[in-house]
Formats: structure tokens, sequence, C-alpha cells
């Protein structure tokens, strides 16, 4: 292998009417069981006559019918034990959506016209890695030693590994921070697809202007022993080019990873300080980073109390049994970031419950850098 050359409702905002939870919840980490009965006494306790909920009580009811589910359905058959990621029909006249399917595919054409390759689908006619393989070696200056054109199934799968592991080391990617695969390219998966073309053109094509913001209305399917499990959530595919505030921490972040590894456990020391400063009144310690954030509940619960209200406990998992139930909590939290005010830069749900470092220290900067004069 050559070197590569250079929607939906959410809370109210912040007001007089939720309380903070300023209460001792005599429990540890292992015993949120206990917590939880405690947490749902002290909801039941502080919703009063005249004070209104937080949370849209509509909020889990998306796509739980299973008439809703049959539109996906059909043509998609989910191997027990496994999930997947779709947009939805809603989104699919999103004129934001449209213009940037419009400019890859322009961008495509254009920098392959002399090699007569004309792509009219981005689903369609980029999940064999023909196209993908061109555009590699035409951009990156990329020599990839498989086949041209693979006609099986199994040549095509071989093929966009090794297409896709060629993008990750030009990106310079962990296997984490993917928000694409071999599986889903293969199966001609849109969103998978957009994001693969966004992070090569960003990549080889800095100036290239693509729509901001454009996001879609994606559902999560996971097919457990105990049938069908779902997960609606908001994506970016693009983010704010105008917001250099947000690129600035990104860069940050990655100068902190890349090139000072050294000082990374400091940072981390500070922001678990900052942490147990806040969430150790409900009885928590948190040591862990990479871990304890993964399922969304202490991010939930640390944000509450910086943010003075409290969260129902029916809107999100305590105990989250599932990676689906993990997921909802931390889209959940994002949402609440991104309501008041802290979140201005798109996030993947999916690195924090992987257990991303950077990305979930990206989140903890968001509050503490608001927060870190808070008195507890």
């Amino acid at each position: 292998m050559g070197a590569c050359s250079s929607g939906t409702k959410r809370v109210q905002p912040r007001g007089q009417s939720p309380l903070p939870i300023n209460f001792i919840v005599p429990a540890v980490r292992e015993d949120l069981g206990k917590a939880s009965e405690l947490l749902e006494d002290y909801g039941r306790r502080q919703y009063l006559p005249g004070v209104k909920k937080t949370m849209d009580p509509h909020f889990l009811n998306a796509f739980t019918q299973p008439a809703v589910l049959n539109e996906f359905l059909p043509d998609t058959v989910i191997p027990q034990g496994e999930k997947r990621k779709l947009i939805k029909p809603t989104s699919s006249n999103n004129p934001k959506l449209e213009e940037l399917k419009l400019l890859l595919t322009d961008w495509i054409n254009t920098t392959l016209k002399e090699e007569h390759i004309v792509v009219k689908s981005l689903e369609e006619d980029l999940y064999d890695g023909l196209v993908l393989h061109h555009l590699l070696e035409n951009l990156g200056s990329v020599k990839l030693d498989v086949d041209k054109i693979a006609l099986t199934e199994n040549k095509q799968r071989q093929k966009l590994s090794v297409i896709l592991e060629a993008v990750a080391e030009c990106l310079q990617l962990e296997e984490s921070q993917l928000k694409w695969s071999v599986e889903s390219i293969l199966r001609k998966d849109l969103l998978s697809t957009l994001h693969l073309l966004v992070a090569i053109a960003k990549r080889f094509e800095p100036n290239l202007a693509m729509p901001p913001n454009v996001q879609v209305e994606t559902i999560t399917i996971e097919n457990t022993s105990r049938g069908l499990k779902t997960v609606s959530a908001t994506e970016y595919i693009t983010g704010n080019k105008d917001n250099l505030g947000a690129q600035s921490k990104d860069d940050a972040f990655d100068e902190l990873f890349s090139r000072a590894p050294d000082k990374l456990d400091a940072v981390k020391k500070v922001f678990l300080q900052f942490v147990n400063q806040h969430v150790g009144k409900l009885g928590l310690d948190v040591k862990d980073i990479e871990t304890q954030f993964a399922d969304g509940v202490i991010l939930l619960l640390l944000i509450g109390q910086l943010e003075g209200y409290f969260l129902n406990l029916r809107d999100f998992f305590l105990t989250p049994a599932s990676t689906t139930e993990m997921l909802h909590n931390v889209n959940l939290a994002l949402d609440l970031l991104a309501d008041g005010g802290l979140l201005n830069f798109s996030v993947n749900s999916e690195d924090i419950v992987n257990g991303d470092t950077k990305t979930t220290m990206r989140i903890l900067y968001c509050l503490y850098s608001k927060y870190k004069t808070k008195e507890t």
C-alpha cells in the first residue's frame, strides 16, 4: 500500500421551574438499582402542581409501532444480535441532504472525468469499490494492490476492506471513529456512504463548498432475542464551518493525543476531579473516563446537576441493559447539551458508547469550560 499525500422535541430551556438534584443518594455506581427507587421518589415529590415537566412525554414513542418499522424491514433483513442505523423516510426529501448528494456526485464526476467514470447514484455506484478505488488513486496518489473490477460479492468485500483500510490510514482515524464499514458500504447504505465521502472530501478537497449543518433523522434497529429494539436520533453529516471555536477545540484535543500524550493523564485527572465534585453528592465515584461515561447515565446526571434540572427516569435508562439503551441515553445527553448552547459541533453518539476517549473528553470539556468555577 502506497503512502497518501496531502427533530425530536427536546427538554424545555433551563428556567425556574425544574428543580436541581441536590440530595444525597446513599448508593455507589454499582448499586444504581437502589438509586433508581430514590430518584423516582424524588421525582414524584418535585413535580408539584404548577411545575412544568422538563421532558416531552412522547419522547420515547418514536418508531415503537410495528407499522412504522415495516417501512424499513421489507428490504432490510437484520440477523439476530445485530443492529442497523438507517435514515428515516422523513429525511429523504431534506433539501440540504439533496444538495450535499448532488455536490458529492458532481465532485466525483469532475475528479474522474478523464477516466470516463460517471456516477449517477451514490448508493448504487460506490458499493463495489470501483469508484472509491479510482477516487483514492486520483486524489491521494494511493496505489492499492487490488483488482480494478471485482465481480463477485466476495471479491467486492475483499476490495472494499483494502480500500477502507487505506482511507482510515490516510485520515488517521481509529476504528472506533469510523462512521462506515465494509458491510454498510457493500449493502448500499446511504448514511455510511455519505459519511465516507464527506471525510474523503475534507481530507483531499478542503475547499469543497459542502453545505454546512446537514443533518438527518435516523433510526437504529437492533434485533434482540426479545424482538426488535429501536432508537431514534438526529445525526450530523456535515458540521458548521463558521464555528471556529468548536474547530479549535477539536484541534486542541488532536494535538493533545498526538503530540503531548504525557499530558493526557493530567487533563483526565482535572476532568475526573470536576465530575466527582458534582456527582459525588449522588453517591457516585467516577474513576475511568473511557468506560464510565459509555452508557450515558453519569453524563445525564452530571448535566442535570450543572444545568439545574431534574430528569424524569421514565425518559432514560438508569441501568441500561443493551447498546441500544446506552445510545438512547447518550443521544439524550447530546440533545440537552445542544439545547443549552453547550454543544456546537457534531458528535457521533456511538463514539461515546464505544469508549472513545477523545470524543468523551471533548464533551466533558463543553461542561468544564462553563462550570469549572461552579460551587457544589
